[in-house]
């Protein structure tokens, strides 16, 4: 007896994806004006590695007193001193803001800090990021993203036609922006490992944008009469199932490292796991509605086709 292939999502689908579009512009042109306004009103909490400072893990014997470890740190003048568990109750993650003065005042700093919480501290790691470092840390991760995005505008141009790169860099520029907004909102810690993931997001959400620009490209040439719209509807629901699949796949993955990665991961992984969400949506909704907006080069045909045929006339 030969068994039928478990089937989570039917190969029939018929989503009216072009209908449902035009809300998904409106609810991503509100999330992105709202990114774009926490940007600029509350700002990202960036980490040590692009505004420069000390970060030390430390582990104390009995659970910590994190009130009682800041009034300590405080109490020595360095500046707003930020302090939370990592990880367990004994794991403490304390940040410094940049100390002037060079090598020197830096050891001096630490030996300050290590002689005020005592000797029941084990101090794990220390990571000290100057100010010259750190800035030149965030130049090259801008250049990493920009340069990320004008190589995919190349890419998809070259292999396709321009609108479809158009959409393709639309959809990866709302991505970020709302990724960004994200962080805006709830103050997570903006740092390298936030950039590693940003790129990886970018490719991810261009896998998925490309897998459904070949099938459009495909279906282009075979119903040359279907208008666009239930052409790209046609399209997109005869990739759905892989794209879900995939995408949840890809999910299950990174909730079992969230959870069981550590603290250290938890920043990237939370990032990876926003990315996949809002890149699939992306590629369904913002890549693929764009060809509407733009049209293709069937279009541009048809009306240079017509526009030839009235200037023929007598």
């Amino acid at each position: 007896m030969k068994l039928k292939p478990i089937r989570f999502i039917p190969d029939d689908t018929k989503i009216p994806i072009m209908r449902i579009s035009r809300f998904g512009f409106f609810l991503s042109g509100i999330l992105c004006a709202a990114s774009v306004l926490l940007f600029i009103f509350v700002g990202l909490n960036v980490g040590v590695d692009f505004k420069g400072g000390t970060v030390l893990t430390i582990r104390t014997e009995q659970p910590a007193n994190i009130e009682e470890l800041r009034s300590k740190v405080d109490a020595l003048g360095f500046g707003n001193a930020e302090i939370q568990e990592f990880g367990t109750p004994n794991d403490v993650l304390i940040r410094l803001p940049a100390i002037e003065g060079g090598d020197a005042a830096q050891q001096e700093a630490m030996a300050r800090v290590k002689e005020a919480l005592g000797p029941g501290v084990d101090f794990r790691s220390i990571e000290v990021v100057g100010p010259k470092v750190s800035a030149e840390l965030a130049e090259q991760g801008i250049i990493a993203v920009v340069s990320a995005i004008i190589g995919i505008l190349i890419y998809v141009w070259f292999r396709f036609e321009w609108q479809f790169a158009a959409g393709a860099i639309l959809s990866l520029l709302h991505d970020v922006l709302i990724t960004i907004g994200l962080f805006c909102l709830l103050g997570i810690e903006f740092n390298l490992q936030i950039i590693a993931a940003i790129l990886t997001i970018v490719g991810y959400s261009l896998n998925d944008t490309v897998v459904v620009f070949d099938r459009i490209r495909e279906f282009l040439r075979k119903y040359k009469s279907m208008p666009l719209a239930n052409l790209i509807d046609f399209s997109i629901n005869s990739v759905f199932p892989r794209t879900i699949l995939t995408s949840v796949t890809t999910m299950l993955a990174l909730i079992a490292l969230y959870v069981f990665g550590g603290e250290v991961l938890r920043g990237f992984t939370f990032t990876m796991i926003w990315g996949v969400i809002v890149g699939t949506y992306s590629s369904i909704f913002i890549a693929s509605p764009v060809l509407i907006l733009l049209g293709t080069v069937r279009d541009e045909k048809k009306a240079e086709a017509k526009a030839a045929a009235v200037a023929a006339r007598p």
